[in-house]
């Protein structure tokens, strides 16, 4: 499994489906929506999530009339240990190239 490349959608992504909940899951557009950005970014970004194995999808069971059936998107648990990791590293990193102490960002 590798590291995809951290771009700033690729943590934005991350981060939305990091705070997904059984409750509240992340689907296609809602990821779009809370990350700022548009589908035609979002969905090659989880399409790469997908091949590395860090998230799985599963259609919604009973769509509701008037739309079509989600898509839900999750973390696998190597998946959530790695972006954790990742985005850790990743701050630690601009954290030092910066002279930051501390949890500044």
């Amino acid at each position: 499994m590798t590291t995809p490349r951290l771009t700033k959608p690729t943590i934005a992504v991350l981060e939305v489906l990091l705070a997904a909940t059984d409750d509240a899951p992340a689907w296609g557009l809602s990821i779009c929506r809370e990350a700022d950005l548009g589908p035609g970014t979002v969905y090659p970004i989880l399409d790469r999530l997908l091949e590395r194995g860090w998230v799985t999808s599963r259609h919604e069971a009973e769509p509701h009339p008037g739309r079509p059936a989600r898509r839900y998107y999750e973390l696998t648990g190597t998946g959530r240990a790695q972006a954790g990791a990742a985005l850790e590293a990743r701050k630690a990193r601009r954290f030092r190239r910066f002279g930051l102490a501390g949890d500044a960002v």
